[in-house]
Formats: C-alpha cells, structure tokens, sequence
C-alpha cells in the first residue's frame, strides 16, 4: 500500500500555467521526472531557477559553501508582514548574530529542562481527545492545537488556554488560509521602494499575531528587568549575550524571531503529527507497535525518549515521506558550474526534500511507508546523504532536536491511550502552502485503547 502522494504536472506547460499551479499547491506544480533527475532547469524572463537532487551538490551548497548560497530573498518576499527579520529570513552577519544569541537555549542540557513543560502539553492533548473518542475528528486541527500548546509553554511559561496565546492561535490559522506561498515578487523582481501586493486579511493577521507576541514580549522584558522571570526558552534568548558583540536582542527583535519560532515550531510540528497519525490508521501494524512500545517504556522521564526506538523510526519515516518545509531556496553569490551548466550570479538554487526524500536514484522502496529502512544499509547512507527533514549544515534548524523530542513524545502518548482508524472518506490529498498539509483536511476515527 502506498501512502497518499500529488499527481505530477505534464512535463512542459507554460510560465503563466506553472505560476497558477504553483500558488495553488507547489508538489503538483511540478513534473514526475524531478524525483529521478539529478539536477533541473526552470526558465523565466527574469531569472533562472535550477532544482538541485544530487547528494554532492546539496552538500555544497549548505555543508561546504553556505556563504556563497544565501537565502533567496525572493522567496522571503510573501513571509515578511509577519516574520520581519528573523532568523528565517536574514544572510550574512545579521543571520550569524542572531544564531550566536538562539542556539544556546536549544542545547543538548536545555531540552532536559523543558521537557516537563513538553509532556504537560502532551497530557493535555491526549486529554482533548478522549472527548472526541467514538467520533470522527479532524486531526489536523488538533495536532495544530497539541504544537501551539508546546510553543506557548517552553517559549512563554503559559498553556494554550492563556488568553493572549488563544488568540495569537486563532489569529495565525487565519493567516494561514490567507497567505498564499508566493507573493508576486517571487516572479517578477520588484524595486524594494514598490509596495508589495499582500492580500488585507494576510496584512491584518500578520499586524495582529505581532501586536499579540509584542505583548508578551514586552511583559516578559520587564519581568527579567524584575528579576522574576521565569525560566523558560523566552528568558534564555532574552538575556543571552552576543559573545562577539556583546548585545542581547531588543523587543523588536524578539518580537520578529517569536514569530518564526511559533511559524516553525507550531505549523511544522502540527503538520509532520498529523501525517504520523493518519499512517498509524493507513498500517495499523505499526501503530499497534508504537502503542505496545509506549505502553512498556513511557514515563514523564527525558530518559524514557530514548526507548521509544519504533516511535522514532515512524516519526523519521514521517518525516521522509511529508517533509513539513517541501523546498528551500538559496541564490548562488558567485558564477557556478553545476554538472556541466554554468549558473549566472543570483540564479535560484531550488533544494527539495520532498523530492530527494523520493528520489527513485537513491532510496530503496522510495514511496513506500517502511519504518524499518533506517537500519538497512541503504537507510543509513540516505540518512546521511539523501535527508534534510529539518535542512543540513550551517542553516540546520536549530530546533530539530526540540521537534523530535515533541514529535516522537506526542505521538506516543496519543497511541498510547487512543487508536486511531480510517473512515470511509477519500484519502488525504497532500498540498503545500506554508507547509505540506492534507487539502482537505485528515478525518481518522478515534477508539479508547484499551490497556
């Protein structure tokens, strides 16, 4: 059985066609021969964009030469109301500034102090859906609600039912219905005096969610001004030190990396979840290993992550399968020859992990659901070569272990008390807009686990 995968556009269709499609959902923009090609071309009559597959060339440009493959700032053009400068967004010695003062609150040490804060957002999750036992539950939704609740208390110290986080979660999922994946200026270059043509609700939910977390923020300053704050990932960042520098963050722009830590920590999450549970109903084999798993070694212990090894290889094999960020784009600084193609200065340098994840060159079994494959050898050297669920190198999100921790947690304290099931709709139709979510949304059944 193959898990839910886009139909893939006719190989040639015209810009004016491919813009269309690619607003609508970027995975079915594009032709099957990416998951088998190397290396792709993609002409417009401004720039040019080059989809890179190849393991040595994804080795370039984010392990060996970041510096030269910048982030595209076209790309960045439709996230800016929101995000501003962060560290989503920023190149150079701006984006290393602002690696300097976030990455100590994510260390190895700091996760152990947030866990409890992970498993209480766990608690209450599994307890939203023992309401729903016996029904039919659209699980996005909640795997949406379960990842903000997390954000919200190892970033603020506060649930999801806190009223200013309430609202900054209602406030973004409307954004996300409103924001579209690509603004017009990543088509056509616009002088940076040219107003860009963001959609009024997307403007009024950006200037809202900012207002919302300016206010937390700014409470949050003058606590540690106080000297009674708490001791969360918020306090850490605030009043972590540049080494180089020696400044700490302003409100503004903490404001500006809160945004991408709830746009990164909260969507991303919420996606790969929701993936996870509806494969779990798609195999319920492997869901009822997960849930044996869970119920024999789970405990509101950080040492207890490390056994739930089968929880792990499902959720990586998620993450293979419905990478939550599909591509990523970069823009080469210097003239570059790429397999015998020369590629002019500010060219798109396109890395996709939904296709390498499938690339048919590379992996055994490419489409298919095998939680198994990371102890094989061809897993080991795809895991190595061919998998960047969270990007590689210097940009690698400096969350990645965060999520794993959430991920693997939530997912086996679910299956532990609940089982899912799938119901007599049509199959979940994979799409991207902000991240890789069902078009319609996930619908499973949820049972009370018997234990």
């Amino acid at each position: 059985m193959i898990p839910p995968k886009p139909k893939s556009r006719a190989d040639k269709v015209s810009l004016r066609q491919y813009a269309k499609l690619f607003r609508r959902d970027i995975l079915s923009a594009q032709p099957a021969k990416l998951y088998r090609a190397w290396m792709a071309e993609f002409r417009t009559p401004f720039f040019r964009s080059y989809l890179v597959n190849q393991p040595e060339l994804v080795k370039t440009v984010l392990k060996e030469r970041p510096d030269d493959f910048p982030k595209s700032s076209r790309i960045s053009e439709g996230l800016r109301p929101l995000l501003g400068e962060s560290v989503f967004l920023t190149n150079g010695e701006t984006w290393k500034r602002q690696r300097r003062i976030i990455d100590p609150a994510f260390e190895g040490g700091r996760l152990r102090e947030i866990f409890p804060a992970i498993w209480a957002a766990s608690e209450a999750a599994v307890a939203r859906l023992a309401g729903e036992v016996g029904c039919e539950v659209e699980i996005e939704e909640h795997t949406s609600h379960a990842a903000a609740d997390v954000i919200f208390r190892t970033l603020f110290s506060i649930p999801i039912e806190h009223e200013i986080a309430s609202e900054v979660f209602h406030e973004f999922r409307a954004y996300q219905r409103s924001q579209p994946i690509l603004n017009i200026a990543a088509f056509i270059p616009l002088p940076r005096w040219m107003p860009r043509f963001f959609r009024s609700d997307t403007r009024k939910s950006a200037a809202k969610i900012r207002a919302l977390i300016t206010q937390l923020t700014a409470e949050r300053m003058a606590q540690i001004k106080a000297g009674d704050a708490p001791d969360d990932l918020a306090t850490k960042i605030m009043t972590t030190v540049d080494p180089v520098t020696g400044e700490t963050f302003s409100t503004e722009e903490m404001v500006d990396q809160v945004a991408i830590f709830f746009l990164a920590g909260h969507e991303t999450s919420a996606s790969a979840l929701a993936w996870a549970l509806y494969l779990m109903a798609l195999f319920p084999e492997w869901q009822e290993k997960v849930a044996s798993e869970a119920q024999a070694g789970l405990s509101n212990d950080f040492a207890s992550i490390s056994k739930l090894r089968i929880s792990r290889d499902v959720f990586r094999e998620t993450l293979r399968l419905y990478p939550p960020v599909p591509m990523m784009v970069r823009q080469n600084s210097c003239p570059e020859r790429f397999r015998d193609r020369d590629i002019k200065v500010g060219s798109q340098i396109v890395l996709s992990p939904w296709h390498l994840h499938r690339h048919e060159r590379l992996w055994d079994n490419p489409d298919g659901f095998d939680p198994k494959r990371w102890g094989t050898e061809n897993g080991k050297k795809c895991m190595r070569e061919a998998y960047m669920p969270f990007s590689s190198g210097a940009r690698v999100c400096t969350g990645a272990g965060f999520a794993m921790i959430e991920g693997v947690l939530i997912l086996s304290m679910i299956l532990q008390k609940h089982r899912v099931v799938l119901t007599d709709r049509a199959p979940p139709e994979p799409v991207a807009h902000l991240t890789v979510r069902a078009k319609d949304g996930i619908f499973l059944r949820l049972e009370k686990r018997e234990t």
